[in-house]
């Protein structure tokens, strides 16, 4: 299904090879739909070590995370004890990785864990821009989600603006919002809410819709996102791909799908753009559930993810960059 071809993060001589680190988060605590805890299996089953190994990438499965609820409930926010057991331990081993001298590959579950990826990047990097690629904006907080819903309260966790938008919370005192909102960027957005449009237009919140999209094209986009967030090209890149940012006729297999998203060519398009920079330390795919839809919606979602993450750590459509030195093609190539 997958090309083989190995691509420009093969280092040519005495260079190593690129190293990544996956671990996988099977946690669907931050909303009520059963079986994105899944998603790390059935993307591993699919081939996604093989394919990233075929890259020429250094690869250490860290396995799937574990860890223990904190005894702690919050007022609207879905099994809070739960979320702060696994984000905690999960900036934890994220931050392990990183020091590892290794790229982070996080395969969830549901984008609530995006706060313990992120809180782990900024730790370790310190300098951090995010972009988030999203059909939501994940900015309600649990005064204002109607749902209740973690998974759509990360970047208001995770951001320093919001900070006193919050009460104090159980079991988060190892997470603090040190992350300026400036630093965080938007791609892919089409269903905001009131108070998240709000936080957007007050707080000036580096933001493209897929109307945005449709007008400047991918590439501008993704240009233009970076060089909001990181205008000196000097910050460590963590990108948080949820994977509904697609359009359901791509990757129907999700849990709160919005018709109208990006093309998977257009995904696979912005994780090479970003790639391309250098600076992409870490990677979230996550909101991959297996338990929805028919077995033919789970191989497409599964196969736009495993593309995705492709994209993000190397593989490029044009194929394998010719190495320094090598200006012809030798005619023994030709010969049987």
């Amino acid at each position: 299904m997958f090309s083989r071809a190995r691509t420009i993060i093969i280092k040519i001589g005495n260079r190593n090879y690129g190293k990544l680190g996956i671990v996988g988060v099977p946690f669907e605590g931050g909303q009520r739909k059963v079986g994105v805890a899944r998603g790390p299996q059935v993307i591993r089953a699919a081939g996604l070590i093989r394919e990233l190994e075929s890259l020429g990438i250094d690869i250490k499965d860290y396995g799937d995370l574990t860890y223990e609820a904190e005894n702690v409930t919050v007022s609207n926010m879905t099994k809070m004890g739960h979320f702060a057991g696994c984000t905690k331990c999960l900036s934890e081993k994220v931050q392990e990785i990183l020091h590892d001298g290794r790229q982070v590959l996080t395969l969830g579950g549901d984008h609530s864990l995006g706060v313990g990826s992120i809180d782990a990047h900024v730790k370790v990097k310190k300098d951090v821009a995010v972009l988030w690629i999203d059909a939501h904006a994940d900015l309600n907080t649990n005064a204002t989600s109607e749902s209740g819903n973690v998974h759509g309260m990360p970047v208001a966790l995770l951001t320093k603006e919001l900070s006193d938008y919050w009460p104090y919370l159980p079991g988060m005192d190892w997470q603090q919002p040190v992350l300026s909102i400036r630093n965080v960027g938007y791609i892919g957005l089409r269903s905001v809410d009131r108070y998240e449009r709000l936080v957007i237009e007050k707080f000036g919140i580096n933001a493209y819709g897929i109307r945005d999209v449709e007008r400047y094209g991918i590439h501008e986009v993704v240009h233009m996102a970076l060089s909001r967030v990181d205008p000196d090209s000097n910050k460590s890149i963590h990108v948080s791909f949820d994977i509904d940012s697609l359009d359901p006729l791509e990757a129907p297999s999700t849990g709160t799908a919005v018709r109208g998203g990006l093309t998977l060519r257009e995904g696979v398009h912005l994780m090479e753009e970003i790639y391309n920079t250098g600076r992409l330390n870490a990677v979230d795919l996550v909101e991959v559930n297996p338990q929805i839809g028919s077995e033919h919606d789970v191989g497409l979602t599964v196969a736009a993810a495993i593309q995705i993450i492709q994209a993000a750590f190397g593989y490029n459509r044009r194929g394998l960059k010719v190495p320094d030195g090598i200006t012809d093609i030798p005619l023994q190539t030709f010969k049987k």
